[in-house]
C-alpha cells in the first residue's frame, strides 16, 4: 500500500514525535496503536488512536510545519517510514496551483489547532477594557488599546498586529499608576484590518509570558477592583 523506506518498532509508552517539533517523515503504522494527542494549559487531550494501516505526521510534510501534535507507542508498535523520494515525486506531479490549495490547508488548519488550544486554556473571564498601551516590534514602538484583559492576557486593537508567536514588549498603562507595567508577551492570534468589522476590530490576542511580581501585583487589584 506504502511504499516503506524503513521500519522503526517503538515499545508501550514511548514518544514517536512531540509536540511543537521540527520533522517532515510521513509514518504508516504497520502494527500496534499510536495515540495522538495535544497539551492544552497542563492537561492532555487523547485526539484519536490510530492503527494498523493509517499515516500521521502528514501535515509537516505537506506545509513544513512543526508537529502539531504528540504521537506515542500503545503497546509494541512497529512503524513504516514512508520513502520521501517517492512522497517528492508523486507531490511535485500535481499542478502549482493544487500544491497551493493543499499548503493552505495545512496553514489554516495550523491556525485553527492554536486558536482553539488558546480559548480551551484561558481560565480567566476577559474583562472589556479600554487601556493605552504602546508594544514594540521590530523597528519602534507603537500606540494602541486594549480591547479587553485579564490576568493572563489582553487583545490590542490595532491595525499593526504582529505575526502570530512572535514575542514582545508590552508597556500598559493603569489609571492613577505613574510608571507603565511592562510586560513581556506572546502573539496567540490575529485579525488583520480585511478580516474586521464594526464590532470586531483588527487586533491580535496576546498572552503573558513574563511579568515582574509587583507589576503583576498591581494589575490583579486593578482587575479584581474594575470587576467588583
Amino acid at each position: 500500500m506504502f511504499n516503506i523506506a524503513s521500519e522503526e518498532t517503538y515499545q508501550d509508552g514511548q514518544v514517536i514525535l512531540k509536540e511543537g517539533s521540527s520533522g517532515d517523515w510521513v509514518y504508516a503504522i504497520l502494527s500496534g496503536s499510536v495515540e495522538i494527542s495535544k497539551t492544552v494549559g497542563a492537561r492532555k487531550y487523547v485526539i484519536e488512536v490510530l492503527k494498523p494501516n493509517e499515516i500521521f505526521g502528514e501535515l509537516g510534510f505537506l506545509g513544513g510545519i512543526k508537529r502539531t501534535a504528540t504521537a506515542r507507542a500503545l503497546g509494541e508498535t512497529t512503524l513504516g517510514i514512508i520513502d520521501r523520494t517517492s512522497l517528492d515525486q508523486e507531490f511535485n506531479k500535481l499542478s502549482g496551483d493544487f500544491r497551493t490549495i493543499l499548503i493552505s490547508i495545512v496553514e489554516r488548519f495550523k491556525k485553527m489547532i492554536e486558536k482553539t488550544s488558546a480559548f480551551s486554556s484561558r481560565k480567566e473571564t476577559r474583562i472589556p477594557k479600554v487601556l493605552s498601551l504602546t508594544f514594540k516590534d521590530r523597528q519602534s514602538f507603537i500606540k494602541a488599546y486594549t480591547g479587553n484583559i485579564s490576568p493572563g492576557g489582553l487583545f490590542i486593537t490595532t491595525e499593526k498586529p504582529l505575526k502570530e508567536g512572535e514575542p514582545f514588549l508590552l508597556k500598559l498603562q493603569l489609571p492613577d499608576i505613574t510608571e507603565p507595567i511592562k510586560i513581556k508577551c506572546e502573539v496567540v492570534w490575529t485579525k488583520k484590518q480585511e478580516q474586521s468589522t464594526k464590532d470586531n476590530p483588527a487586533g491580535m490576542g496576546v498572552k503573558f509570558s513574563e511579568i515582574d511580581k509587583k507589576d503583576n501585583q498591581i494589575l490583579k487589584r486593578y482587575l479584581n477592583d474594575i470587576n467588583k
